[in-house]
């Protein structure tokens, strides 16, 4: 008898799993059929010397250090060794056994799928890409069904990757909210001229340079009320020249009275257009002896003095401003431009989407499209589908569209996978709809042709089939005036125990349906 070691043998994704679970079997399981080790039924079995089954993956683990002890020799009374000494490179493939086991009868053992057949194939099809397993998402590491690990990546999962739609970095689900209050590209609305869009990164610029921001005037410190627009502050100062001087002399003669008072005096001097405060020579020098009218005199020459340098500085500020304002004005002006020319362009790139995204609906409808009055529609993924009519989330689905002719009547197919109305949850529900179509004008209405709805048997013996002829004063079959009429047909169309086990409808988890509207006149 060849022996194999087990490390060598061929690498298979089974190699390196224990056990297949018990509950995996429809029926009892024999004792010879369980590996000594991990106690489940045999996956990839092997012999050892002393008779006993071992997993491949169970006796390579358990003599990794080295040869052991057989236990189940041990528990049985029977240990000899050399015999019972477990060693991977005396142990066997004992084919005779996978075979047994991979002939025996299985079912999946996850909650809610209906999966039958053998042992074999379960290892080779089902085993590890059941829907209705749990499997752990890589990024929050919680547990999901396989079946919705995409709409879970997609919608759900809290550390899910996003991408900031201002700024394109990423960041997890969590972190994106608290990312926009702080995002420099994030887009802010002006309060004042209700410009929208701006970046954060550029809000303080243009609070600044805003024509509508309002502002203080400069004189507010000396009582003036008025609040001046960024791009006009120049036409305030000019037209309030007057007003800011009558502000500004109750503060200057309150100075010169506080002097007068008993204050130490002043001597004001001039010096080309600018006034300083000589110190006294005394404690009681000449000013004490000097009349007051004398006094008087100064002072108000020096306010003169003061009123022409605040007149001189207004006149060059206000040229200043003004040609500032202009140069803004300008640049207002160009941007402004530039903004129509961008929501021009953004106009004409909505256009082209909406343009392209109705031709890729017409390219699919052709796809499908026939116009004898025959068609044949093929419906995969039914048991999923089949699932989420029964949980609610898409209760009917709708058909492509097929025509009697090339200028005919448009016409689609309605589905209920879970029935609906007397049919609910006993039967797959069928209706005909008619649609609006660009010929309608051209027809002869009510439509009145015969049509026959199938449920093809993909054995070709017996299909499952139901016909009418419409009702001509119901309204599904007057001219449409929206997309669609309202739907008729068979809420009782086929009952879904016919699609239960290995049933001829359904194969590949695909059903064929096929609808015949009867030309006869047309």
């Amino acid at each position: 008898m060849a022996h194999i070691s087990v490390d060598c043998c061929s690498p298979s994704p089974c190699v390196s799993l224990p056990g297949i679970p018990l509950s995996v079997l429809s029926v009892p399981m024999e004792d010879k059929y369980k590996c000594q080790q991990c106690r489940q039924v045999l996956r990839k079995p092997v012999q050892a010397m002393c008779g006993h089954r071992f997993c491949v993956h169970c006796l390579r683990l358990l003599t990794s250090s080295g040869p052991k002890p057989c236990e189940a020799c041990r528990q049985e009374e029977i240990y000899e060794e050399p015999m019972s000494i477990l060693n991977s490179d005396q142990a066997f493939p004992d084919n005779a056994a996978g075979r047994e086991i991979a002939s025996l009868p299985a079912r999946c053992l996850h909650q809610g799928c209906t999966w039958t057949g053998s042992v074999k194939e379960y290892e080779a099809q089902h085993e590890g890409v059941c829907e209705y397993e749990q499997v752990q998402c890589e990024a929050c590491k919680n547990l999901i069904l396989r079946i919705h690990r995409e709409r879970h990546a997609d919608r759900e999962c809290e550390a899910r990757t996003l991408n900031c739609k201002y700024c394109k970095v990423s960041f997890t689900y969590n972190e994106i909210k608290a990312h926009d209050e702080t995002c420099v590209k994030f887009p802010l609305q002006c309060k004042d001229c209700g410009k929208k869009k701006i970046p954060r990164e550029k809000f303080n610029d243009h609070s600044r340079s805003c024509a509508k921001s309002k502002t203080a005037c400069p004189f507010s410190e000396v009582g003036c009320k008025a609040v001046i627009e960024n791009g006009k502050p120049s036409d305030h100062e000019q037209a309030s020249t007057m007003e800011h001087l009558r502000l500004l002399l109750p503060m200057v003669l309150s100075l010169v009275h506080g002097r007068a008072d008993g204050l130490p005096a002043l001597d004001w001097q001039e010096d080309p257009g600018c006034l300083y405060r000589a110190p006294e020579e005394g404690a009681h020098g000449g000013a004490r002896a000097a009349p007051a009218a004398v006094d008087l005199d100064k002072k108000v020459s020096a306010l003169e003095n003061v009123v022409c340098v605040l007149n001189r500085e207004v006149e060059h500020n206000s040229v200043t401003l003004e040609a500032y304002s202009h140069q803004h004005r300008l640049d207002q002006d160009k941007m402004e431009n530039l903004g129509n020319k961008v929501r021009q362009l953004e106009r004409m790139l909505t256009m082209r989407d909406l343009q392209l995204a109705e031709t890729e609906q017409l390219l699919r409808e052709m796809q499908f499209c026939t116009f004898d009055g025959v068609f044949v529609w093929k419906i995969s993924e039914f048991l999923r589908r089949r699932q989420d009519a029964l949980a609610g989330r898409t209760p009917a689905m709708f058909s492509p569209a097929f025509y009697s002719s090339k200028y005919g009547y448009k016409m689609c197919l309605r589905l209920y996978l879970n029935g609906d109305g007397t049919g609910r949850g006993t039967h797959l529900s069928l209706f005909f709809v008619v649609m609006r179509g660009k010929c309608d004008a051209l027809l002869k209405w009510p439509f009145s042709q015969k049509v026959t709805l199938m449920l093809l048997d993909q054995n070709n013996r017996e299909h499952i089939i139901d016909a009418f002829r419409p009702d001509v004063t119901s309204t599904s079959f007057q001219q449409p005036i929206s997309e669609m009429n309202i739907a008729s047909g068979c809420p009782l169309f086929c009952p879904l125990a016919k699609l239960a086990g290995k049933s001829s409808y359904l194969r590949n988890d695909t059903i064929f349906i096929k609808a015949i509207v009867d030309l006869t006149g047309l």
